[in-house]
């Protein structure tokens, strides 16, 4: 696979001269300065999950429209070769499985959180539902003000246009698959 910086700059290359935008523009639509979103075009900087969120809402594209997608009709993802994107301190690992693409519109992540890890998602856009399923562990996870306690095997669907924080209070890592449905 190629190096996903590379690839995630040349998707915001594609889409940034699709939409025809300027640098200058992206920045004011995502909140991403214009030096940054420089380097993540050139491969320079990796960006960290809530930065890419940042520029997908701006965007207003999928999360994982910057990662290239398989056209394959069957698609066979070795884990050993996904690549993670890591937030908070490391301590969040998200594998981006299966990125989205338009006829399909969802995308599927596998996600580990260490111990301590307290992720905070920035609210999604409306139409977009999120679908957890706990395979390892035990989390919470904070819709608005309500908290769910989710084990292993348990499953939470939400309308993810609301703030939503992923929170490992446990002494054990975590592990979920986040299934992302844009139905709009």
């Amino acid at each position: 696979m190629e190096n996903l910086s590379v690839i995630i700059g040349k998707n915001l290359y594609d889409i940034r001269k699709k939409k025809n935008l300027s640098l200058d523009k992206v920045s004011e639509l995502t909140g991403v300065s214009k030096p940054m979103l420089g380097q993540i075009e050139r491969g320079l900087s990796n960006p960290s999950v809530a930065i890419l969120w940042k520029i997908a809402s701006g965007l207003n594209v999928s999360f994982s429209y910057f990662i290239e997608a398989n056209d394959d009709e069957i698609r066979y993802i070795p884990f050993k070769e996904v690549h993670p994107l890591y937030e908070y301190k490391n301590k969040m690992a998200a594998y981006p499985l299966f990125p989205y693409d338009d006829k399909r519109r969802f995308e599927i992540f596998t996600i580990y959180l260490q111990p301590g890890c307290d992720h905070i998602s920035t609210p999604h856009n409306d139409g977009v539902e999120e679908y957890i399923i706990i395979t390892e562990g035990e989390m919470e996870l904070v819709i608005a003000e309500t908290v769910y306690k989710l084990a292993k095997g348990d499953a939470l669907a939400f309308a993810a246009n609301k703030a939503h924080t992923y929170r490992n209070t446990s002494e054990k890592p975590v592990c979920f698959n986040d299934i992302i449905y844009y139905f709009n």
